[in-house]
């Protein structure tokens, strides 16, 4: 086995390490790897970057091409680049010219209940006018959604064109921002310290090469499944009404997957649920493999673990970072996470808190002044909604997917993420943070430094950068205290009434919330239930495994 072999197994799950047999993902190569390598993946940071894109990408296809897409909300209405790209009238234009344009959407919850029914129904009904077909799939758990976010573009006699995106973007209202995060302006009202356009930081990853085609056998997998889309009399009635199409039809055979064309070894990582009663015929007792990837990354943590977070909840789901922490006194953490959570009322509140309340206590328990956690705000001071899904190791191993760090992720809802590990070295100190021998490499760092200098307002060109000098935020213990400094700066001037210049970068201290005793006991059974529910069968959920 080459040495970068033996890398990339140590960071990724090897066959059988999935915990799930039945599944296709595995099967599909002849050198047998659970990965595939040859890929290009680029990071899309912030939805504006993203949909400029993804609007460009459909544009050019024609006839016969084939787009897949899986979604948890979708907005016909929504603009990808201005007036007239509204991705319900794109993605109807693209199946009136010929695309093979197929979509599952999470059917979701009762718009009464701030779910999108309506909005994901509305969609699938344009797309199935115009010729295409969009499915509303409600073969989850109960209380569950399918939260995947990808979109997978082929172009059959033209594969160089083939591409897939994968991250935590849906097409929908509040995601079209930009990295001065003034908010989307067609947005969806949330808590109101976030204002009438909620500034959104957010990630998707474009991929090229042959991970293309994994990604297109998730959707197949789930498209082909011969369940009904939902078991609930209430829906079946629904669908009959509005005369919905609940029926698969067939797809084109899926076209051999592109050639090789960079660096990066992808796996995709997943969750789906133990589903009472009758399992998914490709996952029949759920997979957990994005919780095995994390656990088996962290295993080999050695100088930082950088996430950026939604939630960042769940002691059960954080004991695998504390377990880092405590046992390598020499390991930090910093988390970016939203700084107000996203409903602020009576009884929504408690219970979003009350689960980052008790795992940043693990975690801070664990690994002390080495843990370090932070919220963003915008230029005017407007705290910015972090549902970016990312995680940095020893700038050796990068998760980005659509999985947020809580149980029901991990557990209980669809998900999926794509694990990186590049195969070309950094050649910039230090080289190998871990001193494992993996060495840094370039995605993993890239993404990080990416991250980092916009939230400390030095993103500039690679260009300004090289005539700088040696990037100092390489150096783990330099990034953490650069992170620090900032923050303490920003904070200082808000005390001060925000008198004199305001300091460059947008890191904020993320302050624990002080909940009464009443509230952490009343809040507690309600987040478990409700907010962060266990997918597991009852045999892991007694071990805590996964």
């Amino acid at each position: 086995m080459e040495p970068d072999d033996v890398t990339r197994a140590e960071w990724l799950l090897g066959p059988g390490e999935r915990g799930n047999s039945a599944t296709r993902l595995d099967r599909r190569r002849p050198d047998g790897k659970a990965w595939s390598e040859g890929n290009q993946a680029r990071p899309l940071v912030h939805g504006a970057v993203y949909f400029r894109e993804l609007l460009a990408a459909i544009r050019v296809m024609r006839a016969g091409d084939l787009l897949l897409f899986t979604d948890w909300r979708g907005d016909p209405d929504e603009r990808l680049a201005g007036e007239g790209t509204e991705i319900g009238t794109v993605l109807c234009r693209a199946a009136r010219r010929g695309v093979v344009v197929k979509g599952l959407l999470w059917r979701s919850h009762l718009d009464s209940l701030r779910f999108s029914e309506e909005e994901n129904r509305h969609l699938g009904e344009d797309i199935e006018e115009a010729g295409g077909e969009c499915l509303l799939d409600m073969r989850v758990r109960p209380g569950g959604s399918h939260h995947q976010k990808l979109v997978v573009l082929r172009h059959p006699g033209r594969p160089e064109l083939d591409v897939a995106y994968v991250g935590g973007i849906d097409l929908c209202h509040n995601r079209n921002d930009d990295a001065a995060h003034r908010g989307d302006r067609q947005s969806l009202p949330m808590a109101s310290a976030y204002g009438p356009h909620p500034p959104w930081h957010d990630i998707q990853l474009a991929l090229r090469g042959p991970v293309v085609g994994d990604v297109e056998a998730v959707f197949r997998e789930r498209w082909e499944d011969p369940a009904p889309l939902s078991r609930s009399p209430l829906t079946r009635l629904r669908e009959l009404a509005h005369r919905e199409d609940t029926t698969a039809d067939r797809l084109p055979p899926q076209a051999p997957d592109p050639e090789p064309c960079g660096t990066h070894a992808v796996q995709l990582l997943r969750t789906y649920p133990n589903r009472l009663l009758r399992g998914y015929p490709f996952a029949p007792d759920g997979e957990r493999s994005i919780a095995r990837g994390y656990l088996k990354a962290l295993r080999r943590a050695r100088a930082l673990i950088y996430v950026e977070d939604q939630y960042l909840w769940s002691p059960r789901v954080v004991a695998g970072f504390a377990e880092a922490l405590a046992g390598r006194p020499g390991l930090m953490m910093i988390g970016v996470v939203p700084s107000v959570p996203e409903q602020d009322g009576r009884l929504s509140l408690p219970m979003n808190l009350i689960g980052r309340i008790k795992a940043l206590d693990e975690l801070r328990r664990a690994g002390g002044d080495r843990v370090a956690v932070y919220g963003l705000e915008n230029h005017a001071g407007t705290p910015v909604y972090v549902h970016a899904k990312v995680c940095v190791i020893d700038d050796a191993w990068a998760s980005v997917g659509s999985d947020n760090i809580n149980l029901r992720s991990w557990t209980h809802d669809s998900e999926l993420s794509c694990a990186v590990v590049d195969e070309s070295l950094d050649p910039r100190q230090p080289r190998d943070p871990g001193g494992l021998g993996d060495g840094a490499r370039v995605f993993a760092r890239e993404l990080r430094l990416e991250l980092m200098r916009e939230h400390l307002d030095e993103e500039g060109t690679a260009r300004q950068r090289a005539a700088a000098g040696p990037d100092a935020l390489c150096d783990p213990a330099t990034a953490f205290d650069a992170f620090a400094k900032a923050a303490d700066a920003l904070d200082a001037w808000h005390a001060r009434g925000r008198r004199g210049p305001r300091p460059a970068g947008r890191l904020r201290r993320y302050v624990v919330p002080d909940l009464p005793v009443a509230q952490r006991l009343s809040a507690a059974p309600l987040h478990r239930a409700l907010i962060d529910p266990d997918g597991r069968p009852l045999r892991l959920r007694r071990r805590n495994a996964f």
